[in-house]
């Protein structure tokens, strides 16, 4: 396919980027001290190697109180040269690269700024994401804040950087002075929005003073809050317009802030759904405009730039997930393209505890300067049994790298548990890596055998050299008494296979993902679905105060046992949109809860008996080794994913990753 819009060449300042791709800035932590490292160095020269029109890094401090000293730094002079290396490498690769400057404000825990003092904001208002109130700056400090910007701009031109980008976008230190929510100020940098908007462009106007007319400077900015009071997507519109007329060369717009209730990067966003938004920005400036969040499908891209919506895709995840993104659009060849699964459980929630960056999707990712994918120095017959996702992942390395490579997996198709989880609302992604992953294999050679199952006859027989068992973990009975009359019960893999019609009442037993993710789908299963919420509003059959109420409304009532506490398997603050969902739809959620029955009425607890006319059980699993150890004596064997350690899909495919490279 021709991307014919994407693959069109842009010119931004005094840039020209090849396409209309973008990375956006991300904390990865892998700087060492705020200084490049090896591991930071690598993964964005892979990113400039895979073809991306610009790349911005961060977040960077140019302060001692704006950002965790875990981020990039250009606080002082001594940081330029030190940087020069890393810019030098980016122009070698035929790729610009810009720095953002990030001051988180009032997102700042007390503990984490180092004098000791706590962190600045425009008025102390409790901020919800730290829980904590931050103090409010005097005018001395707010001075002092914009000339430190400047500096550190100067210093990121100094150090080589092709463009300089102000953060002021997610709720950070310039979102908190735009919004009338966190600014409460009475002097001339409070009030109205004139005054609001005082600040930021002081900041602008100060950082192009610093680094002169003949350098790019970019606006990473919030196209709207979705914090309710924060202030509403005009306001917002009307500041992008202040800002490209006081100097800005591109506008890499988002969406909210962190502390929004409203999912922006999970597989509960739409892709691109935040685009109009960008249409509504691009219409009122004169400069380009770039859109995040979800972006992700090149179909999606491509049409968000063919309708004029924004001039530019910006990307984050994604481009963790496939460095070669650029590329293979200017191939035309979308289908190579490692798709995101908007799971966040290695970028997102990682970074919000201070862990690096990690991807579900890709195993390389952020072990780029350590794992070498090298052609192997003796070819070898090997067998890879089960086709989840780390015996996927093994046996495409280990193609890749000259073995000659069969995949057996006993059932009928690829993918383990993630083929299961794949038909789960928000989880689709999953199966779109599934599908990955089916054209990736056979064309790197992986013979794939479906129906398959391995015992030691069939092994030898097949003269393998080596064998990777990746067969995942065996279910564990059902954990509880079962009347001969109870209502009908399904195992979880029963529920996902026989996708039975379940009544108005369902208990779930196990709240764990699995058990949480199948309650959420009950539910909304008896709620208003998309499409028929759009022909009720597109036809007017309903007012929109009805529509609101029967989108809170189920005709299923679920309750989810658990004996000890819910959500084991989730990433810290990944759950909350799963849990939000269940609790709009009135689902009872009961941790420390042992069911000791499945009768003819329901689940029997300590409590009682919980009426209803179906349970859904998610077992446990245990290791089965009864395969390993049954090919002991047949040939040498390497245990990988589920079957070595039980973990989550983005555990099963880093390991799948590391074994491939290294047999």
């Amino acid at each position: 396919m021709d991307f014919r819009y994407l693959n069109q060449p842009l010119r931004v300042g005094q840039l020209t980027l090849k396409n209309r791709t973008l990375m956006t800035a991300m904390h990865t932590l892998y700087a060492d001290h705020g200084l490049p490292s090896p591991r930071f160095n690598e993964f964005y020269w892979r990113r400039a190697e895979g073809g991306t029109g610009l790349v911005v890094v961060g977040a960077c401090r140019f302060d001692g109180k704006g950002a965790v000293v875990s981020t990039m730094d250009l606080t002082d002079d001594a940081c330029i040269k030190p940087w020069q290396s890393f810019t030098a490498g980016m122009r070698e690769r035929d790729c610009p690269v810009a720095v953002q400057l990030y001051h988180a404000g009032r997102y700042m825990r007390e503990a984490a700024v180092p004098d000791g003092k706590g962190a600045i904001a425009p008025s102390a208002v409790f901020t919800p994401f730290t829980k904590e109130t931050a103090r409010a700056m005097t005018p001395e400090e707010i001075h002092a804040v914009i000339d430190a910007w400047a500096q550190g701009a100067r210093r990121a031109r100094e150090a080589g950087f092709d463009a300089v980008e102000i953060s002021g976008s997610a709720g950070y230190l310039i979102s908190q002075f735009l919004s009338p929510l966190t600014n409460c100020r009475e002097d001339e940098y409070g009030g109205s929005f004139e005054n609001r908007c005082r600040f930021p462009l002081e900041v602008i106007a100060a950082v192009r003073r610093a680094v002169g007319d003949d350098y790019t400077v970019l606006l990473r900015y919030g196209a709207h809050t979705l914090v309710p009071g924060a202030g509403s997507s005009d306001e917002c519109r009307d500041f992008a317009v202040l800002a490209a007329g006081a100097g800005i060369d591109l506008l890499d717009l988002t969406g909210g802030w962190h502390e929004s209730r409203t999912p922006q990067l999970t597989g509960e966003m739409p892709k691109a759904a935040l685009s109009y938004l960008a249409a509504d920005i691009k219409a009122a400036v004169d400069i380009p405009v770039a859109m995040a969040n979800r972006m992700s499908d090149p179909m999606e891209a491509e049409k968000a730039l063919a309708l004029g919506r924004c001039d530019v895709i910006a990307m984050g995840r994604a481009l963790i997930a496939e460095p070669d993104f650029g590329n293979y659009i200017m191939r035309g060849t979308p289908e190579r393209i490692r798709p995101c699964t908007s799971c966040n459980q290695g970028c997102l929630a990682g970074t919000f505890f201070e862990k690096p960056i990690r991807c579900l999707a890709n195993g390389f990712a952020g072990r780029e300067w350590e794992l070498k994918a090298l052609p192997a120095a003796e070819p070898k017959k090997v067998l890879v049994v089960g086709g989840g996702p780390a015996g996927m992942e093994c046996a495409l390395q280990a193609a890749r790298r000259g073995h000659s490579v069969a995949l057996w997996e006993k059932n009928d198709r690829l993918g383990g548990q993630m083929a299961l989880f794949s038909t789960l609302p928000a989880r689709d992604s999953f199966g779109e890596l599934l599908r990955w992953y089916e054209l990736a294999l056979p064309e790197a050679g992986v013979r794939i055998c479906l129906n398959k199952t391995a015992d030691p006859e069939s092994v030898r027989a097949g003269g393998f050299d080596l064998c990777v068992l990746a067969q995942g973990r065996g279910y564990k009975p059902l954990p509880v008494p079962i009347a001969p009359d109870a209502v009908p019960v399904y195992s979880m893999p029963d529920y996902f296979e026989k996708k039975p019609v379940l009544p108005r009442r369902v208990a779930v037993i196990g709240g764990s993902f699995t058990g949480l993710e199948i309650a959420r789908q009950l539910v909304m299963d008896g709620s208003l679905s998309p499409e028929d919420l759009f022909y009720r509003m597109r036809y007017g059959v309903e007012p929109d105060e009805k529509l609101h109420e029967q989108l809170s409304r189920s005709d299923r009532t679920v309750a989810v046992f658990e004996k000890g506490r819910l959500g084991a398997g989730y990433e810290p603050g990944i759950a909350w949109p799963t849990l939000g969902d269940l609790k709009r739809f009135g689902a009872e959620l009961r941790k420390d809860t042992t069911v000791t029955a499945v009768t003819s009425e329901g689940v029997e607890t300590s409590g009682g008996v919980w009426p209803c006319g179906a349970v859904i059980v998610c077992p446990g699993t245990e290791a089965d080794a009864s395969l390993a150890d049954a090919l002991a004596d047949v040939l040498p064997c390497r245990t990988v994913g589920n079957a070595a350690r039980l973990g989550r899909a983005i555990d099963a495919i880093e390991a799948g990753c590391a074994l491939g490279c290294e047999i």
